[in-house]
C-alpha cells in the first residue's frame, strides 16, 4: 500500500514537473516581432495603369474545406486533415487566385512553418501562380508550442500576410498592432498589417495595407484599437498626397449587423461586433463593405463544424479607401466556402486627383 501511495505521489510530481515547466516555456517564449522592414521579391514584368483590381482573401491557413471545423472556433480539427488534402486545397486556392488576375492580392493566414500545416511553406506556391509581380511577406505572428487539444496538440506556428503587386513596391514594412495584455494573448499572439509604397501610373504613390486584425480577445475591442492605429497612418499617407488603400479580415461586423441579411445566430460571438460608429470621424478614410442587397453573400462562416445551413455567417472581410480613391465596384466573391472559411473579396477602382487633400 506505502509503495502504490509513493509510486502515486512520484507521478503526480512528475506531472507537476511538467506542467510548471511548460508555463514557463511558454512565458518564456512569448515574444513581439516589432515593426521591421519587409524585403521585396519577385519583378513586374509592365507598368499597369487604372482602373485597378484588389482580391482580398483569408485562407485559414489552407485547411479549412467545407467538412472542416476548428477547434478554437468550437470545432474538433486542430491541424489540416492531411498533408495531402493541404496541398491540394492551396493548389485550388491558388488556381482561384490566378483566375482573378488581380492587379494587387492581399492574403491573409498564411503559414511559412507550422505543426498545424505540416510544416509546409505556403507562399512559393501562392508566388509561382501570380507571376509578373512582386511579393511581401510579413509575419503576423510566431507561435510557441501550443500544447493544447491534448489528442492534437496544435503545436508552434509561424504565420503571415502576404501581398502581391502588379505596380513597383519602392518600400514595404511590418508595422506592429496593439495586442491584449492579459493572458488572452498567449491565444492572439502578435499582430501586424503590411504596409507598402507603390508607384501607379509613372509617378504617382499608392500606399496599399494588407491587415488581419485580432479575433480571439475578451470582448473584442482590441481590433478597434488596432483598426484606429491604421487609420492614423492611412490618414497621415493621405495628408502627405498618397492614394491609400487597405484590404484584409477586420474581425468586425462591417455591415454592422449581417443577421439582417444573413438571419441571425441564437450564439453570442464577441469577436464580430460592429465597428463604432464614430470610427471614421475627422478622417478622409471611408469603409467598403462588399454587398448585392438583392442576392447578399457573407465572407465568413463560424467554423464550429462542417458547413452547413443555417451556421453562423458575417462580413468581416472589406476595405478602406481614402477620399482620392474612387471605389468602381466592391463585391464578395462566392466560392462557397469552399476552400477556406471565408469567401474572397474584390474591389475595382480608380485614383481621382479632383479629391486630393487640400494644401
Amino acid at each position: 500500500m506505502k509503495k502504490a501511495l509513493k509510486g502515486i505521489c512520484i507521478a503526480l510530481a512528475v506531472v507537476l514537473v511538467l506542467a510548471v515547466g511548460y508555463v514557463g516555456y511558454v512565458f518564456i517564449a512569448y515574444h513581439r516581432l516589432g515593426d521591421a522592414p519587409l524585403p521585396v521579391e519577385g519583378a513586374v514584368e509592365e507598368e499597369t495603369y487604372g482602373p485597378y483590381t484588389v482580391v482580398s482573401y483569408n485562407i485559414g491557413f489552407g485547411a479549412y474545406e467545407p467538412d472542416y471545423g476548428f477547434f478554437m472556433d468550437g470545432g474538433t480539427q486542430s491541424w489540416a486533415w492531411s498533408k495531402e488534402r493541404l496541398q491540394a486545397n492551396l493548389q485550388k486556392i491558388a488556381a482561384y487566385l490566378q483566375q482573378q488576375n488581380a492587379d494587387f492580392t492581399l492574403v491573409q493566414e498564411v503559414d511559412s512553418n507550422a505543426t498545424r500545416t505540416y510544416h509546409v511553406d505556403e507562399r512559393p506556391l501562392l508566388a509561382r501562380a501570380l507571376p509578373g509581380r512582386q511579393y511581401t511577406f510579413a509575419q503576423n505572428y510566431d507561435s510557441p508550442f501550443l500544447l493544447y487539444p491534448f489528442t492534437q496538440p496544435h503545436g508552434a506556428s509561424q504565420s503571415g500576410l502576404l501581398t502581391f503587386s502588379a505596380c513597383p513596391i519602392t518600400q514595404a514594412q511590418r508595422v506592429e498592432l496593439p495586442v491584449e495584455t492579459g493572458l488572452s494573448k498567449f491565444l492572439d499572439l502578435d499582430r501586424c498589417y503590411a504596409k507598402h509604397r507603390v508607384t501607379v501610373e509613372g509617378d504617382k504613390t499608392l500606399v496599399l495595407y494588407n491587415f488581419h486584425l485580432s479575433a480571439y480577445t475578451s470582448d473584442g475591442t482590441i481590433a478597434t484599437r488596432q483598426l484606429r492605429l491604421m487609420l492614423a497612418d492611412m490618414e497621415a499617407e493621405y495628408q502627405a498626397g498618397a492614394y491609400c488603400v487597405a484590404g484584409g479580415d477586420f474581425n468586425k461586423d462591417i455591415l454592422g449587423d449581417s443577421s439582417v441579411y444573413f438571419g441571425a445566430s441564437d450564439i453570442a460571438y464577441t469577436w464580430a461586433q460592429p465597428i463604432p460608429a464614430d470610427m471614421f470621424n475627422g478622417t478622409h478614410m471611408h469603409l467598403v463593405a462588399p454587398l448585392d442587397e438583392a442576392a447578399p453573400v457573407p465572407t465568413s462562416r463560424n467554423a464550429d463544424g462542417p458547413y452547413h445551413p443555417g451556421q453562423y455567417v458575417v462580413t468581416i472581410d472589406g476595405f478602406l479607401v481614402s477620399d482620392n480613391v474612387k471605389v468602381a465596384e466592391a463585391q464578395v466573391l462566392d466560392t462557397g466556402f469552399a476552400y477556406s472559411d471565408h469567401n474572397p473579396v474584390r474591389m475595382l477602382f480608380f485614383l481621382d486627383d479632383t479629391a486630393a487633400p487640400a494644401q
